[in-house]
């Protein structure tokens, strides 16, 4: 792997508790939720940004803007959003359709071949993600409007993704991401006092909302931003089908959902997809 391609598996690390760190803040409304996570991973890197004396990387062009606030802000607010309204495992696993859509997007989007392996891996993924949610599967009626979100962060989420390497966004540096966190946590904040209302978070609340902020919703837009930009977008699709296996094991451990043999025939599906994309040349 190239190092650019190692960034953007930190970020797949850090994701990997992005579904418990929801769930442990899901007293939050969703776009409060957004704009104080942004906000703390935003204000953060600003002041790296700053303190390394790149402020010039902030001044981008619109369609650079409307690309990046976009991207975090779509698929964010959905994300959360989806967990308020439906179960966490078959939520998460929905969301985590958007590894597939990427190795998928990258062929017509950004002229990558896939090949044979690569397509047959990213199948079996598909294959355990449909087990958990496809016929057969029992869920509240409710609960599909979260399902409908979960599908939206994956199609916002790959196509963020895989266009952020096309010739005019591949020149937009990685700093000029702080300005788009913060950007998009006002964005979220001013709707939020629109269409919400606001809710005291509990110091429980609190600490999982910086080291979301920190974590997740901030130090990994950075390295994903590298990995994607300079780095092998298939190959980070396809390793992407780790995260929902270690996110749901996660989740199953914080009691927010129960191992049954379902789960577990999908989870060693997606892994092992995973693993047969990833070995593709």
């Amino acid at each position: 792997m190239s190092p650019a391609t190692l960034a953007g598996c930190g970020a797949l690390i850090l994701w990997a508790f992005l579904a418990l760190l929801s769930r442990l803040a899901a007293g939050i409304p969703p776009l409060q939720l957004t704009a104080i996570g942004f906000a703390i991973g935003g204000g953060v890197a600003l002041l790296v940004v700053l303190a390394r004396g790149q402020a010039r990387a902030l001044a981008q062009p619109p369609i650079a803007w409307i690309h990046g606030v976009g991207g975090l802000f779509g698929y964010h607010a959905l994300y959360f959003l989806a967990f308020a309204l439906a179960p966490a495992v078959e939520v998460n696993l929905i969301n985590y359709l958007w590894p597939l859509l990427i190795v998928l997007l990258s062929a017509p989007i950004r002229g990558l071949r896939l090949g044979p392996a690569r397509i047959g891996g990213v199948a079996l993924g598909f294959a355990g993600c449909l087990l958990i949610v496809g016929p057969g599967a029992s869920f509240p009626p409710e609960a599909i409007p979260g399902f409908l979100a979960a599908l939206g962060c994956a199609v916002v989420w790959s196509v963020y993704s895989v266009t952020a390497g096309l010739p005019r966004l591949a020149r937009v540096p990685t700093e000029a991401v702080a300005g788009f966190c913060l950007a998009t946590a006002a964005l979220a904040a001013a709707l939020h006092l629109v269409f919400e209302t606001t809710v005291a978070p509990s110091a429980g609340e609190w600490l999982a909302l910086v080291v979301l902020g920190l974590g997740p919703v901030g130090a990994a837009f950075f390295l994903w931003d590298v990995g994607m930009k300079r780095g092998d977008p298939r190959l980070l699709g396809t390793l992407a089908y780790a995260v929902p296996v270690a996110s749901t094991l996660l989740l199953i451990l914080a009691g927010e959902g129960a191992l049954s043999l379902r789960v577990l025939a999908a989870t060693l599906m997606v892994a092992g997809g995973g693993f047969i994309a990833a070995r593709a040349r």
